[in-house]
């Protein structure tokens, strides 16, 4: 093994100990009856049930860099869920492993590292679902390898870009596709709804002239053009609409020209990994009093920093103390064992484990029958409440909450669902 492996094999190992705290160790050996997934992208098997397990669900999370915090929560997230479904899915017995799609180096999801890990998922026998990813870059390159893989199922908590699921970009969705079979489904809501409450929070704010930003990523891109778009049909100036460099050591030429723009609100399509804390640091110093306003790739009050108090940002759902009845439930329990109210995506996580244990409850230990049973999936009394998934793979749950950050905290302040007119690109 070469130095530089080992030191990525050590930097994977670190990097998924904080997200199984708490859970790793057993009686029983938990690798019996399973083939692990390597140590090289992924934590050991968790598995607290009776016996030996199954089948591993595998989650895919990005678990270096700036927003480690709260992916290792919503993986943690995601055994709770799990363990509260007495690791089972029906008859089976389902095992745990946390699987990191970032490198130190990136600081972020890493595009060589999905491709890797896509293939250690199709090719694992014992990997019945996936659950991930968090960036829709990164499900791009995963979800083509695993389709051709029974198709493997793959649910996401937290994936917003349109092209994954529908008519987006040129080819999307259908080339994600190749087995001309669907597996792929989420639990949020998309960019084309996101965008628009963003921009509909603009309008109710007064704002008449906007800048918009974005890291010229899959996300940040797709959910700058719907923010646009909406913006103008709601009569607000959008000034422009233009890429940030996250290698840069300096924006403060950016924020100069944002400033001069007279723009009252500056909205940023990305993600805070993408240097966003620098960003926001150069913007507010040249301009104190311009308002942020960000979509849920800043969801991360611990990555933002302090430069991001008072900015707006936005998060599909419902805020976690506005759940009800199995939702509040998590709230609870899942809080006492982090010891702070779950970040919203938290919800998510586990909302996506249920989905995927109930598809493999009545999927007969077949990744094909697995995949099929999701699409057209009603929950009831779920984590998120009562919602569908469609057969393109799609929540019919659209509200949009609109947070403030406020130190280390998110608090709601307004849940939005915007008309049908604005929706779209």
């Amino acid at each position: 093994m070469s130095k530089k492996f080992s030191l990525l094999a050590l930097g994977v190992a670190a990097a998924v100990v904080a997200a199984v705290a708490g859970f790793t160790g057993t009686a029983r050996s938990a690798t019996a009856g399973v083939t692990p997934l390597p140590s090289s992208s992924c934590g050991p098997i968790v598995y607290k049930g009776s016996g030996t397990p199954d089948f591993i669900i595998a989650s895919d999370l990005p678990l270096q860099g700036a927003i480690r915090k709260q992916t290792v929560q919503l993986s943690r997230a995601e055994i709770w869920a799990l363990a509260n479904a007495g690791w089972k899915a029906g008859s089976y017995r389902i095992a745990f492993q946390q699987c990191d799609d970032s490198t130190a180096q990136t600081g972020g999801w890493d595009t060589a590292k999905c491709a890797t890990n896509a293939h250690l998922y199709a090719n694992n026998k014992s990997v019945i679902a996936v659950l991930g990813t968090f960036n829709s870059g990164c499900a791009k390159i995963i979800v083509p390898v695993v389709n051709r893989a029974g198709p493997l199922l793959m649910v996401s908590p937290a994936n917003t870009n349109p092209g994954l699921t529908k008519k987006w970009d040129v080819g999307e969705p259908q080339k994600y596709y190749p087995t001309g079979v669907r597996n792929y489904a989420r639990v949020v809501a998309t960019d084309d709804i996101q965008g628009p409450a963003d921009a509909l929070w603009s309008k109710s704010l007064g704002f008449k002239k906007v800048y918009v930003l974005n890291d010229k990523q899959t996300y940040g891109f797709g959910v700058a053009k719907t923010y646009t778009a909406a913006a103008k049909k709601l009569g607000i100036t959008v000034v422009a609409n233009e890429g940030w460099d996250a290698k840069a050591s300096s924006y403060e030429a950016l924020a100069t020209r944002i400033k001069a723009s007279g723009a009252q609100a500056v909205f940023l399509g990305g993600i805070a990994c993408n240097n966003g804390a620098k960003l926001m640091q150069d913007i507010k110093s040249v301009d104190p009093k311009i308002q942020l306003q960000m979509p849920d790739g800043f969801s991360d009050p611990n990555a933002n920093g302090a430069v991001a108090n008072g900015a707006y940002i936005s998060v599909a759902g419902e805020p976690p103390k506005a759940l009800t009845g199995v939702g509040a439930t998590f709230v609870k329990s899942f809080g006492k064992q982090i010891g702070t109210t779950p970040n919203p995506y938290s919800a998510y996580g586990a909302q996506a484990m249920d989905v995927a244990l109930q598809a493999i409850a009545k999927g007969g230990g077949q990744r094909a029958a697995t995949t099929k049973l999701v699409f057209g999936i009603t929950i009831t009394n779920g984590i998120l409440g009562n919602f569908t998934i469609n057969s393109t793979g799609d929540t019919n749950a659209l509200a949009i909450t609109i947070y403030k950050q406020a130190g280390k905290n998110l608090n709601p302040v307004k849940t939005l669902v915007p008309q049908s007119s604005l929706i779209g690109g």
